[in-house]
Parts: C-alpha cells; structure tokens; sequence
C-alpha cells in the first residue's frame, strides 16, 4: 500500500513538472491520449485517399513509375496545425510523434482492402549523416507506427541513400526532380523479388523523393510498389 502510494505520488509529482500536453492546443491529455487530445485529431484535414482510386496522389505518378494505390493521410498547409505536428517530429527529436500519427493512419488503412496486401513496408531512407545528426528516420518511426496496426514487417537495410542531396526546400519542380536522380538503391534486390511494398515519406510534395525510391526498388523484379505519405502538400 506505501510503495503504491509512493508511486502514485512519483507520477504526480513528474506531471507537475512535465505535463503532458496536447501539442496543438496545449490543453492536458487524459491517459488515454498521446501527443493529440481528441478534440484537435478530431478537427485534422484527412483527405480519405485510401478509399478513392485515381486520386490526387496517385495521379501525381502517372507516366512516371508504376503505382498499385497512392495515398495521404492528411492535407499540409503551411502554418497549419499539422505544420506544427511535422515540426515536432523532424526539428524538435520527438520521433513519437510519427508512431503515433503512423497508427492513427493504419487504423484508416484498414479501411481498404488494397492496403491489406502490403508484404512489408519501407521508409524513405535518409543520408546517414543527416540521420545520425537527428538521432532517427523520420519516416521510419511512421512506418513502426503503421506496422503496429498492421502487423507488417519494416525494412530499413535494403533501401539506401546513395548520396546526400540539397534540401528540397525552395526548389521549383525541375529542380527537386533533378536533386533526387539517382540517389537511392538497393543493396539486396532477391529480397524483395515478387513482393508488394509499402513505401512511405512524411510530406508529399511533388513526389520526385518518393519517385526516386521507387525506381531503386524497380530493380526487384516482380515487384509492386504503393505509396503513403502522412501529408499531401496543397
């Protein structure tokens, strides 16, 4: 009875000192929330791409590579609250925030039976000096979230950044085109010989990144490819 009362008022304590906040609207989270309270993920601009065939995020890879289903969980708007969500995650080295939107996202892939064929899921690599700066991939704490609702295995020792490129930032789309050629590959293409891959980003932009990966996958033969992203750009 002491030592639960000792615990009970150690956890206290700690909350006092470090609330656990909302990161949108900095109200109190209940135990059964994380990172979002309910109210704000309740208000969060879903696009429901995962149930929608030739929708915008697939069309942006028409004529380019080869796509089975494309789609984002969310629109991204400068200065949005998803903004600060994305900020959080790549500047601030709170990686669970990608778990947590990754499962939030899952639950609405399940949504669809396309999504369900998924054999494994890869996230756009980062530099290895890029990611060992930030202490993790972003990409790749979405995909842990994504697989935990999924139950799908996540691959981050096949697909590789061959060389560190500019930031993309401020780059017309001729430009984040040519920045992203031939920067990916595959150090073992019999891995995924015959599979359906999930490849997944945070922010979808003009798709040149995404497009880049997936032509290093290519080399697998056999092989299809979908696409998620947290965030479409609009």
């Amino acid at each position: 009875m002491i030592n639960r009362m000792k615990r009970r008022f150690f956890h206290h304590f700690i909350d006092l000192l470090y609330p656990n906040l909302c990161l949108i609207c900095n109200e109190s989270l209940m135990s059964t929330e994380n990172q979002l309270c309910l109210s704000c993920f309740s208000k969060m601009p879903k696009t429901n791409y995962h149930l929608l065939q030739d929708n915008p995020v697939e069309k942006r890879f028409w004529g380019k590579v080869p796509v089975e289903r494309a789609t984002s969980f969310l629109f991204f708007q400068k200065g949005s609250d998803f903004q600060k969500l994305i900020h959080e995650l790549k500047y601030r080295g709170n990686k669970e925030v990608g778990v947590t939107m990754g499962k939030f996202a899952a639950a609405d892939l399940l949504d669809s039976d396309d999504f369900k064929s998924i054999d494994l899921i890869v996230p756009v690599p980062l530099h290895e000096k890029k990611e060992a700066k930030r202490g993790y991939n972003q990409s790749e704490m979405i995909c842990n979230g994504i697989a935990e609702i999924l139950g799908m295995p996540v691959v981050t020792d096949n697909l590789y950044r061959t060389a560190e490129n500019t930031t993309q930032t401020r780059k017309s789309v001729f430009e984040r085109y040519e920045n992203t050629q031939g920067i990916f590959g595959l150090k073992n293409p019999a891995e995924f010989e015959g599979k359906h891959i999930l490849i997944v980003d945070d922010v979808l932009t003009t798709g040149s990144t995404v497009e880049a990966c997936i032509q290093a996958l290519l080399q697998a033969k056999n092989t299809r490819i979908s696409v998620f992203t947290l965030a479409i750009a609009t």
